[in-house]
């Protein structure tokens, strides 16, 4: 993979491969579904007839405006709900997801949440962006495995969980070396990290893969992928210094799609197959062979192990069980 294929991709026509035949009348939760990529993503879904669509939003005002919006535009209502949700805060988490285990099926969990800064700030005991784009969303997805499992067997279906990634992880792999081979997370909680959101992206594919190697379709009946929208004009940035916001803008203005044309990547994932278990899905189609080597290689698989180690301890620390009780259909 090179610049060249990641730029080239960015003119592309993207088709739409959601409809009525393939999500009407099921139910989806898009985290951080009031603004960018996350709001295109539910008007997608919304106007393929889904039954119900949750979008979670930090302040319930800001995500009661994207719910007009979507109405206004699809001529849909009351298909969305607005719940609130802090990636945060891991009691946040935890009330989203006892809430969300109440619903009566799930089909999707969509993974779109995540934050962008140069400042150097705690969250949980954890550098802010690693909480919010890998620790709270992991926790998130494990809380609601249980529910995501009844829906595949109660239903016969097969939900997914769709981390929404980035190509700018592979960028980060000299960052993350700096972590050193054991106590990674812990030794990248350090303010001199720079990188930060690449980084949280690399250690999201780790994690990723390295849950789907664990679980995979046929012993949970849902399937786990990642897609990348590419280059698109959203606010994400919005918390980044005046330098950094100027070359992000700058590389938006030369090859920026629309949210709306990034967000047919992200609900390819919804909808893709078994074999998009674990794998980079960009373009809306499955593109794992961009994932660099030194990923894939046998020194990558230990730092993904070792990885997936610290964020389980993470995980099992604040909420006891939800990674070993994980349970297999098959047994």
């Amino acid at each position: 993979m090179s610049q060249f294929d990641i730029i080239g991709e960015q003119y592309k026509k993207l088709p739409i491969l959601i409809n009525s035949a393939n999500v009407g009348g099921k139910t989806y939760i898009v985290t951080g579904g009031n603004t960018g990529l996350g709001l295109e993503t539910a008007r997608h879904l919304v106007k393929a007839n889904a039954a119900h669509v949750i979008i979670s939003s930090r302040k319930i005002s800001a995500g009661e405006a994207a719910k007009a919006d979507i109405e206004h535009t699809t001529g849909r209502k009351n298909a969305i709900k607005v719940w609130q949700l802090d990636l945060m805060s891991f009691a946040s988490v935890k009330a989203f997801a006892a809430k969300a285990s109440e619903l009566e099926r799930i089909d999707a969990l969509i993974e779109n949440a995540g934050v962008m800064t140069d400042k150097f700030v705690l969250a949980e005991g954890h550098e802010s962006c690693m909480t919010v784009n890998v620790i709270s969303p992991f926790l998130l997805a494990a809380l609601l495995m249980p529910k995501l499992q009844d829906t595949a067997q109660t239903f016969n279906t097969t939900p997914r969980i769709v981390m929404v990634g980035s190509v700018l992880a592979f960028q980060a792999n000299k960052e993350l070396e700096k972590g050193g081979p054991e106590n990674i997370l812990a030794n990248l909680n350090d303010a001199k990290v720079a990188d930060r959101y690449p980084l949280t992206k690399l250690v999201q594919l780790y994690a990723t893969r390295q849950w789907a190697s664990l679980y995979t379709v046929e012993k949970t009946n849902v399937i786990m992928n990642m897609t990348a929208p590419g280059v698109c004009s959203t606010g994400l940035a919005q918390d980044t210094s005046a330098a950094t916001r100027a070359l992000i803008g700058t590389i938006r203005f030369l090859f920026a799609r629309t949210a709306e044309e990034g967000s047919r990547t992200t609900v390819h994932g919804v909808v893709a197959g078994n074999d998009s278990h674990g794998r980079f899905l960009s373009g809306c189609n499955i593109k794992d062979w961009w994932v660099p080597t030194w990923a894939k290689n046998e020194q990558g698989l230990h730092t993904q192990k070792q990885l997936w180690k610290e964020l389980t301890e993470i995980l099992e620390a604040t909420s006891p069980g939800v990674i070993s009780s994980i349970k297999s259909v098959s047994t």
